[in-house]
């Protein structure tokens, strides 16, 4: 990639935007099943277990949300 190059960027390997892809992918909230047959995955398991872990943001919701009905008022 020549941009990448004359900005002396870090070498991206073709792997490294499918990561990239993967994990954009599951921010945006587009359904494991979706992404996995986007990349090819052959079980919904590799797609979680490999890239799930890259966005806290659903995570904390669900505690937020957790939180708030075991709040004592």
């Amino acid at each position: 990639m020549r941009g990448l190059d004359e900005a002396g960027s870090l070498e991206v390997r073709f792997h490294d935007l499918r990561h990239t892809c993967v994990t954009l992918l599951l921010g945006l909230g587009i359904p494991p099943h979706i992404v996995r047959n986007i990349v090819g995955h052959s079980a919904l398991d590799v797609t979680m277990n490999i890239y799930a872990h890259a966005d806290m943001t659903e995570k904390r919701a669900a505690l937020d949300k957790l939180g708030t009905l075991l709040a004592v008022e």
